[in-house]
């Protein structure tokens, strides 16, 4: 039996002595053995296929995409699906998928759901969001707000819907369209309707009818438009133009018709006749002179007038009673023996106008005469 000295260890059968020489470091040896590696790799190694950066055989091309199943603008659409920029303003389309107390949330394909606040819903009053909205329901939805710190974006119906009921009234008033709307309550100006979920005012002097101003409440109207102003948030309608048009089409120039006086002022004196106003001017009443009507006319006096001009543009009947005066003045001294001869005067006057348009004269002249 041998003993080894001590401190000696050796190995069985090594293939290979190693010695590392006195002061080189752990470090050293394992950098002197990967250099020693690299430079054993041998050219004929190294893969001969492997593209460069630069090489274009390494970029995607359109045939790369075609070969794998969809086309370059397949691929972009797809990409957009993933596009978050959302701005206020944008119109996008959702899906519903919760009713909540204060609001709806909505998927826009956003990072986080959009909220739709309860008052965002409607340009109308509602009772309750499922007035209006169902779950799993796909609609347009209006971007209200950037993200707040939470990454969810605000969302409104109402808006939408102001921004074409603007379009709407636009077109009618284009097209001079006579619409039908409810009062929904009066104050000190005059009434208030809403027409496409707008809120339209009717100021007094437009609003033609007997009936107290607060007897109007619930009464559906036929009406003109006379302002629309968006940027002013301006929507004026006349009740009186719309009247005044419908019985315009049954009115004709020369026409004798029989009213009522329901108001007289220092210029002239307002005839009803048959719910609309036409004016008597003063300088319409006699080819005499007169100081004020109040000296010819009195309120609720019925008389006969001929129509001598209408206006529909600007909701206006001119009337006369000189046109009807057997002798100038007789309105004057004999108002009676006027309204006995109307029909017969307005014939002449009729036949006066046939036989200056046949001269080419102006028929508008004769009117004054």
């Amino acid at each position: 039996m041998s003993e080894n000295p001590a401190g000696k260890v050796q190995e069985e059968n090594p293939e290979k002595e190693t010695s590392i020489p006195e002061g080189t470091t752990p470090t050293a040896v394992s950098a002197e053995f990967e250099e020693n590696s690299i430079n054993e790799i041998k050219e004929e190694d190294i893969p001969k296929d492997i593209p460069t950066a630069d090489d274009s055989s390494s970029r995607i091309n359109k045939s790369d995409l075609e070969s794998a199943g969809f086309t370059l603008d397949e691929f972009a659409s797809l990409l957009s699906k993933y596009d978050y920029n959302f701005k206020p303003g944008d119109i996008v389309n959702g899906t519903v998928f919760a009713l909540e107390s204060k609001g709806a949330m909505i998927d826009i394909g956003a990072k986080t759901a959009a909220f739709m606040p309860m008052q965002e819903v409607s340009i109308n009053r509602v009772e309750g969001l499922s007035d209006v909205l169902q779950p799993s329901e796909i609609r347009e939805f209006f971007i209200m707000t950037e993200e707040n710190e939470d990454g969810q974006l605000s969302l409104s119906i109402r808006r939408i819907e102001y921004q074409r009921a603007w379009e709407r009234v636009r077109q009618l008033q284009k097209e001079d369209a006579t619409i039908y709307s409810e009062v929904f309550a009066t104050n000190r100006g005059g009434a208030l309707v809403r027409v496409e979920g707008l809120r339209g005012f009717i100021p007094g002097s437009h609003i033609s009818t007997r009936k107290a101003k607060e007897e109007l409440v619930a009464d559906f109207l036929p009406l003109k438009f006379l302002e629309v102003d968006e940027e002013r948030n301006r929507l004026v309608l006349s009740h009186r133009r719309a009247l005044v048009e419908r019985k315009m089409n049954r009115l004709e120039v020369g026409e004798v018709v029989v009213g009522a006086v329901r108001g007289i002022k220092p210029y002239g004196a307002f005839i009803d006749i048959g719910g609309v106003s036409g004016l008597l001017h003063i300088s319409e009443i006699s080819h005499e002179h007169i100081e004020t009507p109040h000296s010819v006319l009195n309120v609720n006096d019925q008389m006969k007038v001929m129509i001598i001009d209408l206006d529909a543009e600007r909701g206006r009947i001119s009337l006369s009673t000189k046109a009807l005066e057997p002798e100038p003045g007789d309105m004057l001294t004999d108002p009676q023996k006027v309204f006995d001869k109307a029909e017969e005067m307005a014939a002449r006057y009729k036949q006066m106008l046939l036989e200056q348009a046949e001269e080419g004269e102006d028929p508008i002249a004769v009117m004054t005469i």
